[in-house]
């Protein structure tokens, strides 16, 4: 009990330096968010996203789990964009791994943790799509690094597959999907210069026909 004291004590602190700087932050906080950016990123504690683009509440919709997977069959993953998508109207997706990330590396290897194997497979089915290329990578280390990037691009891939997003490009609505990946041991992002803002980016197997 203690330690969770301790977060209220955070808290306090925290609120007073806000209303230090701006009386009325969370009174205009409480009226309404206007991000222009939803971040899916990985639940890994070292990784805060707002803190690493420097933005404040408010500014990034946010979603994150293990991995920073975003599966077709996820309905939470789904919910989140669309909420961002279609309401907050947000402008920019960021799909960001990380090097360094467990849920990867556990992906890599034979095992067996729990239920989170079965979310891993997403993940293991990404190394086997890039067999030949990460295993002609002999140091480890580095053949590790790519999986994580291999990863995030798979990701950005299947966002864009959705007839959300798909549904945005074809409004005319303005959406950008981007890939990238934060470097802990530097605190820099790394662009995988994966960006992808028009349904003639898609593969044509994967668009979807909204129109009658």
């Amino acid at each position: 009990m203690r330690s969770l004291k301790t977060l209220f004590k955070n808290n306090e602190a925290w609120v007073l330096a806000k209303l230090g700087k701006d009386a009325r932050y969370f009174s205009k906080m409480a009226k309404e968010q206007d991000p222009l950016y939803l971040w899916i990123g990985c639940s890994d504690s070292r990784v805060p996203a707002n803190e690493i683009i420097g933005l404040e509440p408010g500014e990034l919709f946010v979603h994150r789990n293990v991995a920073n997977l975003f599966p077709h069959t996820d309905f939470n993953c789904l919910s989140v964009l669309e909420y961002a998508v279609d309401l907050v109207k947000i402008e920019h997706v960021i799909v960001c791994g990380h090097y360094g990330c467990g849920g990867v590396k556990a992906a890599m290897q034979d095992h067996h943790l729990g239920l989170v194997d079965n979310w891993l497979r997403n993940i293991r089915d990404v190394y086997a799509r890039h067999k030949e290329e990460l295993e002609g990578i002999t140091d480890l280390k580095i053949r590790y690094a790519r999986l994580v990037e291999l990863n995030v691009l798979q990701q950005v891939l299947n966002v864009c597959h959705t007839t959300i997003v798909q549904g945005a490009w074809e409004r005319k609505q303005p959406l950008s999907v981007h890939g990238w990946v934060y470097d802990m041991e530097t605190g820099k992002l790394k662009d995988l210069d994966c960006c992808l803002s028009s349904i003639e980016q898609v593969e044509h197997i994967y668009r979807i026909r909204l129109k009658s």
